[in-house]
């Protein structure tokens, strides 16, 4: 199968997901500056999150770049994915009205290795399909940035109850990781042509 139609939709969803996101930044009471003190946790989940689908959607558009055909296990590996990423704007926006405290923290955490499981079996059927030789199988290698960061999430989650803001600074740690995008897609693209 081509892999258009799968691009074209997960592009969709990754944008309502960010709208949804923006639109969970309520308008404040009060037009001086004081008003805008209680949004400051609000605001902070929303950009930590917003990074994390930007990371998400760049990472996605490189691994679909760089195969050639889906098939119908891709199909369901990529909607595990979006299901996943669809409850970012729920735990995002429950981090952030309750100040980061203990239960959304490890919720945000769980979320975000759900996430990390859905991108690994999306990358692997992708890699399975195109074979081990491909261009993303070569990009992506042992995959040593994933597990590193799902270490990392299930550090946080166990110590949300212990100091939410250690799991915060986790989960932080994991999305400078991830926000430089990974150039071995496109070295291993360009040496393939």
């Amino acid at each position: 199968m081509h892999k258009g139609r799968l691009e074209a939709f997960s592009d969709g969803v990754i944008a309502i997901i960010i709208t949804i996101m923006v639109l969970e930044l309520k308008v404040p009471h009060g037009d001086g500056p004081k008003a805008l003190i209680p949004m400051i946790p609000v605001f902070i989940s929303y950009v930590i999150s917003f990074v994390y689908v930007g990371i998400y959607w760049n990472n996605h558009h490189h691994m679909l770049q760089a195969v050639k055909t889906i098939n119908g296990g891709i199909l369901w590996a990529n909607l595990h994915l979006l299901f996943w990423l669809s409850l970012i704007p729920f735990v995002t926006a429950w981090m952030g009205e309750n100040h980061f405290s203990s239960w959304p923290m490890a919720l945000y955490g769980v979320v975000m290795v759900m996430c990390a499981f859905a991108y690994s079996i999306l990358s692997h059927l992708l890699i399975k399909n195109d074979g081990k030789n491909s261009n993303l199988s070569r990009a992506i290698g042992r995959g040593t940035k994933g597990k590193i960061s799902v270490g990392l999430y299930l550090i946080a989650i166990s110590l949300s109850m212990v100091n939410s803001w250690i799991s915060f600074s986790l989960y932080v740690l994991v999305a400078i990781i991830w926000f430089i995008p990974d150039s071995r897609i496109e070295k291993s693209l360009a040496e393939g042509e």
